[in-house]
């Protein structure tokens, strides 16, 4: 099995080539984050990544989680690694500092958790659903929360997990039937039941903190009646130190695909007289409140696909460079030689590499477009960034996870017979792939979203400002006259632009009239949105590389980019028409037959 080591060279041509670093650098509160402090803090990082967390992934995967009377044991190694991590401070990150956290930006946290996800995605997952109980928590909880759960949060010592689903409320979380009954000290007992809790009960931490949705007795029906809660596994003495044993336990974890080590668990609340809860913000409004965490993970399940993808490909990558089959195509009686010299090889593998890097460009990109909403002194500038981050945060988490299940089956195949084999390794992408475009928002769920709320409710000015931006390079490539690569680049750019605004005119005019003829199209058009993007950043990519060069740089890294983008142009880009035509075109055929017909 292939060993993990961070494409940091990757890494920082993007932040500071494509995400803009250096502007990055000076909002308020990131004037400390110098392009050396990022290269130190990525350099620790894959030294854990690779060094701690990579040698656990596959013993994660063979021996699972644990689940004992109500008791959750994590993998061999497990509790070791994560005390290590939180002691390390990775925790903290890109947390407040006024609860412990080091206040970097998202944009240094984003290819951090890269790393993370690509050395022990099962691992991963545990910090990320902290991170997003913490911000919520964070902008939403009262003075009392945040001074209880947050400094413990943030340093690692306590945990945190996001309790959405129960059996009958999927999707569709107008069904929730958990309630809370208010009590005389203003907290309220917790009743019901939770499914895919993700670290809902483990070994690592001497506490949990739940957020909880329910219903109190006079809220609403639907979606207006949810409100949210947070429950510690452990209720708190008055020193703030764990107390009593909270009415919450484990009662199963799931078996699964993939994410073996992640234990995935029911939650039982207030079997044994009722979970005590304190309310976190107004009542009523939980379900607003649990999209900041939904925001986070689905941005976070999105840096999955993108590291998941890369993980495939460096296990794929060293296989066909190392397997020896065949002789070179075209060479008679020639010597054996390695996989990687064939033709159909070397097209898997450019794939697997140019897609990857288009999409780690994307979610770079939305990052420094995150900090910006949340830093920068101009209201102006922060709506702006706003939009953007809210338009393409469905495209990270739907486009990278789509992809990352074919990047992930393309490396089985370059791996042949023995990619079917789970001792390789390259089975375990795969597997561990699939979660992703299912939890935190079904792809579907995502590319609804950027139909309607994103694409026709604002009458679209948000996406045709991103295509304006886009065609803004098209005379940037021109420039370079009749070089091959660029031209081949520009005229797959192009297309891709007149595909995508053919695709966008059609949802606008249709969304209102027919939701369901715009709805068939929907994965398809966040697909094209995601590859006309994906081909926006690989040709700048493209252009900074050339730069590079003129200017003497004999840096191999820029003629491989440039190579790498324009078989992305090729390749990747040329599907976009395609993907508008089903756009367009593709409701007839899906809506035609009635249920008994299929």
């Amino acid at each position: 099995m292939s060993q993990y080591t961070a494409p940091i060279r990757d890494m920082q041509f993007v932040m500071r080539e494509l995400a803009g670093l250096d502007e990055v650098a000076k909002l308020p509160g990131c004037e400390e984050v110098s392009a050396d402090l990022v290269d130190a803090i990525l350099e620790e990082a894959n030294k854990f990544a690779s060094g701690v967390l990579a040698p656990l992934n596959r013993i994660g995967d063979q021996e699972g989680a644990k689940w004992d009377n109500g008791d959750v044991r994590t993998a061999p190694g497990w509790k070791d690694a994560y005390k290590q991590f939180a002691e390390a401070g990775w925790t903290a990150l890109a947390c407040e500092p006024e609860f412990g956290g080091q206040g970097l930006p998202k944009l240094v946290a984003t290819a951090v958790m890269e790393m993370w996800k690509a050395s022990n995605m099962a691992f991963s997952l545990c910090p990320m659903l902290t991170s997003g109980a913490i911000e919520a928590i964070t902008l939403r909880g009262t003075d009392e929360q945040k001074a209880a759960y947050l400094p413990k949060m943030v340093s690692g010592e306590w945990t945190g997990t996001m309790n959405l689903t129960e059996p009958q409320a999927g999707s569709d979380l107008a069904a929730v039937r958990t309630r809370a009954e208010p009590q005389p000290d203003g907290t309220y007992k917790i009743f019901g039941q939770k499914i895919f809790i993700t670290y809902g009960e483990h070994d690592m931490t001497d506490n949990i903190v739940h957020l909880v949705l329910a219903r109190l007795p006079d809220a609403p029906e639907g979606v207006k009646g949810i409100s949210l809660f947070v429950v510690p596994k452990f209720l708190l003495n008055a020193d703030g130190t764990p107390g009593a044993r909270n009415d919450v336990h484990c009662v199963s974890i799931e078996h699964k695909l993939g994410i073996h080590a992640s234990p995935t668990c029911v939650l039982a609340f207030g079997d044994h007289g009722g979970a005590i809860g304190t309310l976190v913000g107004e009542e009523n409004r939980g379900l607003e409140y649990m999209f900041i965490m939904m925001n986070e993970a689905r941005f976070a399940v999105g840096m999955e696909g993108v590291a998941l993808a890369d993980r495939a490909y460096q296990h794929a990558l060293a296989y066909a460079k190392d397997r020896v089959q065949g002789t070179e195509m075209g060479v008679r009686g020639g010597p054996k030689v390695s996989i990687i010299h064939h033709p159909d090889v070397r097209r898997m593998l450019m794939s697997m590499k140019s897609q990857t890097e288009a999409m780690r460009a994307l979610a770079y990109v939305v990052a420094a477009a995150n900090d910006a909403a949340h830093r920068d002194p101009d209201a102006a500038v922060r709506a702006e960034n706003q939009a953007f981050v809210d338009l393409m945060i469905p495209v990270v988490k739907g486009w990278s996870t789509e992809n990352s299940i074919d990047i992930a089956s393309t490396g089985v195949q370059v791996h042949g017979g023995m990619g079917f084999i789970e001792e390789t390794g390259a089975a375990q992408h795969l597997r561990d792939s699939r979660i992703t475009t299912i939890y935190e928002g079904t792809t579907a769920i995502q590319a609804n979203d950027l139909i309607g709320r994103k694409t026709a409710r604002e009458g679209g000015v948000t996406i045709k400002a991103l295509i304006a931006e886009i065609r803004g390079v098209l005379p940037q490539l021109a420039e370079h006259g009749s070089d091959d690569a660029f031209v081949a680049i520009r005229k797959s750019l192009e297309s891709g632009i007149v595909a995508l605004e053919a695709a966008v005119e059609y949802v606008l005019a249709t969304y209102g009239k027919d939701i369901k003829a715009a709805s068939v199209g929907s994965v398809p058009f966040l697909k094209l949105l995601g590859i006309v993007a994906g081909g926006w950043l690989m040709a700048r990519a493209a252009l900074v590389s050339s730069k590079r060069i003129v200017e003497g740089s004999t840096d191999e890294f820029y003629k491989t980019k440039i190579v790498t983008a324009r078989f992305y142009a090729d390749h990747v880009l040329s599907q976009a028409q395609g993907l508008s035509y089903a756009v367009v075109n593709g409701a007839a055929g899906a809506l035609a037959l009635d249920e008994a017909q299929f």
